[in-house]
């Protein structure tokens, strides 16, 4: 039995045998061409057909893992016309007479070396793409067709690495779990295995290429990381017994549909979900979520070629709220820059992104764009029970700012005779240091706050979340982040406001009762994620 370690990015124990994941072969070689507009046609048709097979992984992935994680291969249409990229490779064409193929691939090599070197964590995670799509480019040109794992039977997927296309396109009910050499917990491919539910292990080194083989029977530990090649009798018994125990907790949990989130000593909690889509309501409702504690509105943005009317957001925000009937619906107002672009914006290169000017900083200094986002967020209000979230505060000035806009909008709405709540909640999210530390400040100016771990952890640890190389760096349970929320938790309840965490930790039931301690009134996670946090509100006792 052969030991292989990597990092689990779903937990779940799956066994059987190996496939050894085949590509179709995109080695390209070097060809004197003379019809130099010949074989730009030839990439015109090829780049045409690509974008019709993204088109195609696009709508696969929206209905398996939603909105937000299809939207990768919206930015990989994108980038088949970006115009450098482009550029580039007509200009290779035609300086120096060579065939399609080769000047993609030197294009390609070119770009993502030049993304490789930014210091910028979103900039460096093109590199993977642009390979990707260009990869995808000579495919067609060689009508080599798309990337295939070529077993019949349910396998277990190692492979060098997986693009985020070729992890849609895998046939779920064909795959047990996948293991790849490299990647990050917080690549594309390693969230797409956490929404679609499969076990997986990324990051296990050159040491899997070399040990695996077709047919091999192995067992992977989704939980701990480990891949285990012909396990023996005794281990293989082992993580047999926690498959099933796994599997029956899943069952369980079940049974907790309909169920209270209240701790044995009896303090209740709100346990809602978070979606970044329309489309993800089903997923809501199937979870048994009390309602959406972060709908990530800037979606409708992204989905966009240009910005959404007025109309257009009325319409999803109205829908949203309708679908829930009654329950708390909390949406977040526009979240665009750091990883998240949209072209139209046209949004000048900033050297850290992530510190620059995203989220609300956008929507102050472009206020016909969240002039337009709050008339159609008060509209829709007139439907169910809206709560709208400012994100990346900083400064009560903003909050006040943004308190101004909402006024001038209810005035506007009103003198045009236009229904809306009387009673729409206004909250801000705390995902920066300095929101938490003046928190005593900001609280008395809103009705709630929601905690951001993810960001909150980058900014307060001066670590990019976002780059592999310092993950061993990122201690999600440091006791600065989690003094600073409680922090936040103390001066809201001191100012008759609620706080509620909607980041990645709030799904993190080691810290279930830390939060719940903490006093802590709502935690909004992944609708997969509902009832499990709720099994851990009920087995927390707060009276010892």
């Amino acid at each position: 039995m052969t030991v292989i370690n990597g990092k689990g990015v779903y937990g779940a124990v799956a066994m059987g045998r190996i496939s050894v994941f085949k590509r179709s072969d995109t080695s390209v070689k070097r060809i004197h061409i003379e019809d130099k507009e010949a074989e730009k046609a030839r990439l015109e048709a090829a780049k045409e057909v690509s974008v019709e097979q993204l088109r195609v992984i696009y709508d696969k992935a929206l209905k398996e893992v939603g909105e937000a994680n299809a939207q990768i291969f919206e930015i990989h249409m994108m980038m088949i016309d970006d115009d450098d990229y482009n550029e580039s490779i007509n200009s290779i064409i035609d300086t120096q007479s060579v065939n399609a193929e080769y000047a993609v691939a030197v294009t390609a090599d070119n770009f993502a070396e030049m993304f490789s070197s930014m210091d910028d964590a979103y900039m460096q995670a093109r590199a993977a793409d642009v390979k990707d799509i260009s990869n995808r480019i000579i495919s067609n040109l060689s009508s080599g067709g798309e990337n295939v794992s070529d077993s019949d039977e349910k396998v277990i997927i190692c492979a060098d690495d997986l693009a985020p296309s070729e992890t849609v396109l895998l046939d779920k009910n064909k795959v047990l779990a996948f293991v790849t050499a490299f990647g990050s917990s917080n690549s594309h491919t390693a969230i797409l295995a956490r929404n679609m539910n499969i076990p997986a292990v990324i990051g296990a080194g050159e040491e899997l290429l070399k040990a695996v083989k077709d047919g091999m029977e192995a067992a992977v530990d989704g939980y701990t990381g480990e891949v285990f090649l012909e396990p023996d009798k005794e281990t293989a018994a082992a993580l047999a017994k926690k498959q099933a125990d796994d599997l029956e907790k899943k069952r369980l949990l079940q049974e907790l549909k309909g169920k209270e989130n209240v701790t044995i000593d009896g303090k209740k909690i709100n346990i809602y979900a978070n979606i970044g889509s329309v489309d993800n309501i089903g997923a809501v409702l199937a979870s048994d979520a009390g309602g959406i504690g972060l709908f990530r509105s800037e979606f409708l943005y992204l989905e966009s070629s240009n910005y959404p009317t007025e109309e257009q957001q009325f319409s999803a925000y109205k829908k949203v709220l309708e679908s829930m009937a009654g329950k708390k619906v909390i949406i977040r107002t526009l979240d665009i820059g750091a990883d998240k672009q949209a072209d139209y914006f046209e949004l000048a290169k900033e050297e850290n992104p992530a510190l620059g000017l995203r989220a609300i900083r956008i929507c102050l200094t472009r206020p016909e764009i969240f002039r337009t986002q709050l008339r159609a967020l008060y509209r829709a209000s007139a439907f169910g029970e809206l709560g709208i979230m400012f994100p990346m505060i900083t400064s009560e000035k903003e909050v006040e700012k943004c308190l101004e806009m909402c006024d001038n909008v209810k005035r506007e709405l009103t003198s045009e005779g236009t229904p809306f709540s009387d009673s729409v909640e206004i909250g801000i999210m705390i995902e920066t240091p300095a929101a938490a530390v003046i928190s005593d400040r900001l609280a008395p100016l809103v009705d709630f706050f929601s905690v951001g771990t993810n960001d909150l952890t980058q900014y307060t640890l001066a670590c990019d979340r976002q780059n592999a190389a310092i993950e061993q760096f990122v201690d999600t349970h440091h006791e600065a982040v989690l003094r600073l929320i409680q922090m936040a938790a103390d001066n809201a309840h001191k100012n008759g406001a609620w706080i509620g965490i909607c980041g990645e930790l709030a799904a993190d039931t080691a810290l279930t009762e830390t939060f719940l301690r903490m006093g802590i009134d709502e935690l909004s996670v992944s609708p997969t994620f509902v009832l499990r946090v709720r099994d851990a509100v009920r087995k927390t006792d707060l009276s010892k």
